[in-house]
């Protein structure tokens, strides 16, 4: 079959690999349908991620149709169509009772050393624990699909950046960063119920899309200080939750800046941090900090039954469309901005 293989900095191919096959009787066989590129592939595709070597598989988001499962599958059969989170995850450990499951003691991340997404087919360990099926309402529905595909990771991971910073009914809240992501962020705040969204970002046909999305304000200098003071001037004081949708010491600085005394960031961006954040200002005005990397599988459920509900409809962020061999291209794409997010027919 074909997938995605890294090189090196800027060096994707796609190469014929190994049929993916049942190794441990909790696998299944899953042909892939639907894909994406991820902002956090961006990291390693721009040479910033020292662990990655050469012949590395990626992709960490995708769906697909069950061709195969082994002797102690429960949950999914063979033509089931199913949707993966970003990480695979027994579903049995003390973290996943938790709901911790990207923690899961026995799991891992799709991509790396592990099969890759951006492919035809994949082996998925645990499928019980990990593959979420698709009702059979939508298992036919294009339309549906591609609104479903982005709970593989963003919409998950903007869901938990607002969970983690709190953002409920009436709240104020800022996101930081208008990738997609941060737009997911800002959907989760509408979703949940939040009176004020005030989205940061540099991007003017983002920041549009984030306004259809459900912000209310849009905040687009390039100066850290001045968005900082703009949010600061237009709550009074500061938001209340905000939503760290980056990972890099810039944002990390801006959202720590705009929270108001008392409140919690919520960060979800994947941290590039070389020096400490602004722990003299969270100190001081006793401001939170909580995330990390987001839980998709337990946020799969309720997020699937909202879009299906005709509520919720992240698909708008996936505005690039390749097919499998123009996977190289995708990753271009998006290295230049010149789109927010590509998804992959293989």
């Amino acid at each position: 079959m074909k997938a995605s293989v890294y090189y090196g900095k800027g060096d994707i191919r796609i190469e014929k690999v190994p049929d993916p096959e049942i190794q441990d009787p909790t696998d299944a066989v899953v042909r892939i349908t639907h894909a994406c590129i991820c902002g956090s592939d961006l990291w390693f595709y721009r040479g910033e991620e020292p662990d990655w070597k050469p012949g590395f598989r990626t992709g960490h988001e995708w769906m697909g149709i069950v061709e195969e499962v082994g002797r102690d599958v429960r949950t999914v059969k063979k033509g089931d169509r199913v949707l993966a989170p970003f990480a695979f995850s027994d579903g049995s450990c003390e973290f996943c009772g938790k709901g911790l499951f990207t923690s899961c003691i026995r799991g891992g991340f799709w991509g790396g050393d592990n099969l890759g997404g951006q492919a035809e087919a994949i082996r998925a360990p645990f499928a019980d624990g990990t593959l979420v099926r698709i009702p059979e309402q939508a298992s036919n529905d294009e339309r549906l699909l591609t609104r479903l595909l982005p709970l593989t990771d963003v919409m998950g991971t903007g869901y938990h950046a607002a969970i983690s910073a709190g953002v409920n009914s009436g709240k104020t809240v800022a996101v930081v960063g208008d990738g997609a992501v941060g737009l997911c962020a800002v959907l989760s705040a509408r979703l949940l119920g939040a009176s004020r969204i005030i989205l940061v970002g540099h991007n003017e046909a983002r920041l549009k899309l984030g306004q259809k999305f459900g912000a209310t304000d849009l905040v687009s200098t390039r100066q850290d200080a001045q968005a900082i003071e703009e949010v600061i001037q237009m709550t009074h004081g500061g938001a209340e939750s905000v939503s760290e949708c980056v990972g890099n010491r810039a944002s990390f600085d801006v959202a720590i800046g705009m929270a108001r005394p008392g409140g919690t960031v919520g960060f979800v961006g994947v941290p590039h941090v070389q020096e400490a954040i602004d722990l003299d200002r969270m100190f001081r005005h006793n401001i939170s900090l909580r995330g990390g990397v987001a839980p998709v599988r337990g946020y799969v459920p309720d997020l699937m039954e909202q879009v299906l509900a005709e509520k919720l409809d992240p698909s708008p962020v996936l505005d690039m469309k390749v097919q499998l061999d123009d996977v190289p291209k995708g990753y271009a794409a998006m290295d230049e901005r010149q789109t927010i997010k590509v998804m992959v027919r293989p």
